[in-house]
């Protein structure tokens, strides 16, 4: 990605307030702002220069390069073994060279590590295991066929480093993308995929998340809630991703934009360029539907299956029919005979109430704005909250899961607690959906938290940031 095709987000970033449907310089000073920011995270090694450190306390490490600042400081002699006493030493300097092409450890990750951890993964009980890569050895008879196109990965010493410090600093994240990249495998094998293109892909998403090494641990934390602003980073990973991928120039330009695209979606609703269905490559779609499918069943410990299958289902138009249709038949095989237990009535209710409250209120915002705020081709926050609220409040109407269709699902579903329960995941989704739109907009449009920082804010934008803050209210509560 070269500086003049880096817009990082779908164009809603900024607006001309005169010609609401016109290009902004607003979108293109956003563009270039997510890119800084993700040259800021690559170059930034605090965060993984302390991973470094905290591995060497238990793993051998040791420069293999004499290391310099960028001034031509030497700050570490070739040879010198690397601990946590170094750390207070490099951090305070911006280096010449990238770090991990400097250093070596003793029992790093190679492909054969690699090929052994999607092995036990796929062997945790694959004959009647319901984790993912299970899952997958089982719809192929075996883990071979899943391992096979892993005996040819390329992995340069300075990314075999990297990989060593997530498998030894973060190594959920490192599971994670060994999970990805079986999976990734399973689907590009579905497509006909065969020989180096699978092997690339293998890559990708085995990679796709090494830009979360440069990331503060504090993400790691569930009970942490980083919004609005504070989000950029995680806008940015991918392209520090691609950017981390790119130096040792040894990937081909496939990989680097598979990486940067695994958190696009099909109807432009992803980041960090908001792409739309055939602007996003074979490679990146395959990736971005691996990446969300293994979130889920890291994230759940219980009915994953059922859940991912009920988020495709909802989500049909973010991810590509036939990728989803090679997924689908996997969930059900994996599903078993359990029943998911229906919310609390109360809970239940609560979410509706939330969901509901959350569209009533912006139909009410919605009619009195402007209608050249609203139209396909503005680049108002209010246009982007209502494109995503009418694509979501679709979904849910063709789930038969809209707040409205209650009276209906009541009468429906009586006497069926299955099917209660799976109302309560769709509309779980949704309300994490809800979640999304808001934290979207606060994002690419920091502004709207108005004059604490002295910005001006018209009434077209007080009203989408009191339909932010009413929205957290009533998920808060909910």
């Amino acid at each position: 990605m070269n500086d003049n095709a880096s817009s990082t987000e779908n164009g809603d970033g900024g607006k001309d307030r005169r010609n609401p449907q016109a290009p902004s310089a607003a979108s293109a000073a956003a563009a270039r702002q997510a890119l800084a920011d993700a040259r800021e995270l690559a170059r930034d090694g605090t965060h993984y220069l302390r991973s470094v450190t905290d591995m060497a306390e238990r793993v051998p490490v040791v420069a293999r390069g004499a290391i310099y600042s960028d001034t031509g400081i030497k700050l570490v002699e070739q040879g010198t073994r690397i601990d946590g006493r170094l750390y207070d030493r490099l951090v305070h300097h911006t280096l010449r060279d990238p770090i991990d092409g400097l250093l070596g450890a003793e029992g790093g990750v190679d492909a054969a590590a690699i090929e052994a951890e999607a092995r036990r993964q796929c062997d945790a009980g694959h004959e009647g295991g319901s984790g993912l890569a299970a899952l997958l050895a089982r719809a192929h008879g075996g883990p071979e066929p899943l391992l096979a196109p892993l005996r040819g990965l390329l992995l340069p010493p300075p990314v075999a480093f990297r990989l060593t410090v997530m498998r030894a600093q973060r190594t959920p994240l490192y599971e994670h993308s060994v999970c990805v990249m079986l999976l990734a495998v399973h689907l590009a094998l579905g497509r006909g995929g065969s020989g180096r293109d699978v092997s690339l892909l293998a890559e990708a998403a085995l990679l796709h998340d090494i830009g979360v090494l440069h990331m503060d641990p504090v993400w790691n934390d569930p009970e942490n809630k980083v919004t609005g602003p504070d989000r950029k980073h995680l806008v940015a990973h991918p392209i520090t991703a691609m950017l981390l991928l790119r130096a040792p120039g040894a990937y081909p330009a496939s990989v680097e934009t598979a990486v940067l695209e695994h958190h696009e979606r099909m109807d432009g609703t992803g980041y960090p360029r908001g792409l739309r269905g055939p602007d996003i490559s074979p490679m990146g779609q395959i990736l971005m539907l691996s990446e969300v499918a293994a979130a889920f069943f890291e994230k759940y410990s219980a009915l994953a299956a059922q859940r991912l299958s009920l988020s495709l289902r909802l989500n049909h138009r973010k991810f590509a029919p036939d990728l989803v249709a090679l997924l689908l038949p996997l969930l059900a095989d994996g599903g078993g005979t359990a029943v998911a237990l229906s919310p609390p009535q109360e809970e239940a209710g609560r979410v509706l109430d939330t969901l509901g409250g959350a569209f009533d209120r912006w139909a009410d915002v919605r009619s009195r704005l402007p209608a050249d705020l609203l139209g396909r081709g503005s680049r108002h926050p209010a246009a982007f909250v209502d494109q995503r609220l009418q694509a979501l409040q679709q979904s849910l109407v063709e789930a038969g899961a809209h707040p409205r269709q209650q009276g209906e699902i009541d009468v429906y579903l009586q006497g069926d607690p299955q099917g209660s329960a799976e109302l309560a995941l769709v509309r779980g989704e949704a309300l994490w959906q809800l979640g999304s739109i808001v934290h979207a907009t606060q994002r690419r449009w920091p502004e709207l938290s108005g004059g604490s920082n002295g910005v001006d804010v018209d009434a077209a934008d007080a009203a989408v940031a009191g339909w932010c803050a009413h929205c957290a209210l009533l998920m808060s509560a909910a």
